[in-house]
């Protein structure tokens, strides 16, 4: 079996936030799931992670994934892309850009 690239890029971040000492969860929505909700030692922070934001489905899909959470933590979509697309305050990075951060996020 052949396994999608997007996998692979879930996977790698999931191992960082765990490396950078990150509690990881999934989070469920009533409209689906988040990839990752994050305790950040007391403040939860949520994840979106798909490989390119190539099409207006794609974003609707990982932008939109935020819809239901109705809280004040910070919300972040990693893709591929080089472009900010950050809106609504939903932050975007480059998951390369991500990885390679000393900082936490």
């Amino acid at each position: 079996d052949i396994i999608p690239p997007i996998f692979s890029i879930i996977n790698f971040v999931y191992n960082e936030l765990i490396a950078r000492g990150y509690d990881v969860y999934i989070g469920k929505t009533d409209k689906g799931e988040i990839d990752f909700v994050i305790d950040d030692f007391g403040e939860r922070k949520y994840i979106q992670v798909t490989d390119y934001l190539s099409s207006d489905e794609v974003m609707q899909r990982e932008f939109g994934a935020y819809k239901s959470v109705d809280d004040n933590y910070p919300k972040y979509v990693l893709s591929m892309d080089k472009i900010n697309y950050s809106q609504n305050g939903i932050i975007h990075k480059n998951i390369i850009d991500f990885l390679l951060e000393e900082v936490n996020i």
